[in-house]
């Protein structure tokens, strides 16, 4: 993947909420308490979503570049896609 690919940002993104998600694991470990476990959760869900949003927004954008049967495969990939919003 070129460094310079919207992708790259998007796997950033879930590399650092991965990292986040490995404190969780030792929160829970070392019996902190849930409430704060719960809220830490919720901040790694959420950077997980729109992670996803991010990718599935890049994907149609590049898709509506698309013309004629490129543009008839792109809808298609689109209708996949969009059951993951």
């Amino acid at each position: 993947m070129m460094p310079d690919h919207p992708h790259v940002a998007i796997a950033t993104r879930l590399k650092r909420a991965n990292g986040h998600l490995e404190t969780i694991i030792e929160m829970i470990e070392a019996g902190r308490p849930c409430t704060e476990i719960a809220q830490q959760l919720r901040a790694v869900e959420g950077a997980i979503e729109n992670a996803k949003k991010a990718l599935i927004h890049d994907h149609i954008g590049h898709s509506l570049k698309a013309s004629g049967v490129k543009a008839q495969a792109a809808l298609r990939d689109f209708r996949a896609i969009a059951k993951y919003l």
